[in-house]
């Protein structure tokens, strides 16, 4: 997961950024899922999380090293504007995972 803390004043021009470019994540191996996420208003920001889940670890580490992510976020220095911090990168190990067609 990415926390973005995005000012107030941005957060549609944040949500069509990430609606409207090519995260070229459907093409990389071991990319599982995507998730937007949006969190709550603070006094100056309103919260967000990008949310991925990846295969393992290393299928990730492979994508931040990819040609696929350097086209993803070619962008990404001009909308520095929009947040009032960088991004922090948060990683997490599912220790239980339950779906739909898990229930019984």
């Amino acid at each position: 997961m990415n926390r973005f803390e995005v000012a107030k004043a941005e957060t549609e021009a944040f949500e069509a950024l990430w609606k409207t470019r090519d995260s070229h994540l459907k093409t990389v191996p071991g990319f599982r899922s995507f998730a937007l996420l949006k969190g709550p208003e603070r006094e100056d920001h309103v919260l967000y999380a990008s949310h991925t889940i990846w295969e393992d670890e290393a299928a990730f580490r492979d994508w931040t090293k990819s040609e696929a992510f350097r086209a993803a976020h070619g962008g990404a220095k001009s909308s520095g504007h929009m947040y009032l911090g960088p991004p922090e990168l948060e990683l997490f190990e599912a220790v239980q995972v339950l779906e739909q067609s898990d229930a019984g």
